[in-house]
């Protein structure tokens, strides 16, 4: 499947956003969880750069996905700031309010959140914040273990059995950008979500983020 991309906007304001047209999948993580490299793999071309430095990405960058032979896009890929850099400056952080989560409660065309966890790491307390935001807020939402190619098979089965054992309720994907393992399996998750449409409107519960971008 070749993927053809088109970067549309950078929005740190909800006036930024794109017209609700096209469905939209929603790309979120923690800091140098690998949501750059997923994106890159997905698509199968450098559409969001890869950084050392935590907070890069402080806006929601958009863009627009269709399939080779298609004559129009199909959906839109939104890739939110990270969260949990604990040395990202006050300031920035309470940008978040202003356009994040406008962005995850109210956008209509909004129909699936990824959210990335590095299998790696135990659970953070951050990532349950996020989830359960996405909870109450009545949004679909598929948990996304990034980096797996960095464990044995066996490291791997333990790893992903305590993040289903945190996350009981989440649909939970083994990801790696290196190998592509996971990409088939995305994908089928994030073309279904696009072809339903959105399930539902949020509530209005806020996200404590203390952080930006991966």
């Amino acid at each position: 499947m070749r993927v053809l991309s088109r970067f549309l906007a950078a929005a740190t304001d909800v006036s930024h956003f794109p017209a609700p047209d096209l469905p939209e999948i929603a790309f979120l993580g923690r800091s140098n969880v690998g949501k750059s490299s997923l994106l890159n793999s997905l698509v199968g071309t450098k559409i969001a750069r890869t950084s050392s430095t935590p907070g890069r990405t402080r806006g929601i960058n958009f863009f627009e996905i269709r399939f080779a032979g298609q004559p129009r896009p199909e959906m839109i890929f939104s890739d939110l700031p990270g969260y949990g850099y604990a040395k990202l400056s006050r300031e920035i952080s309470q940008e978040w309010p202003k356009f994040i989560e406008p962005y995850l409660r109210e956008r209509p065309t909004l129909v699936l959140c990824l959210a990335l966890v590095d299998v790696n790491v135990p659970p953070q307390e951050s990532d349950r914040q996020l989830l359960t935001f996405l909870q109450a807020s009545q949004r679909k939402f598929v948990v996304v273990a990034t980096k797996s190619d960095r464990l044995s098979n066996n490291q791997l089965r333990n790893a992903l059995r305590v993040l289903s054992q945190e996350y009981p309720a989440a649909l939970l994907l083994p990801y790696s950008a290196t190998s592509g393992t996971g990409r088939a399996e995305l994908w089928k998750e994030i073309r279904a979500a696009a072809v339903q449409g959105p399930a539902s409107r949020a509530t209005g519960q806020r996200f404590p983020v203390s952080a930006n971008s991966d």
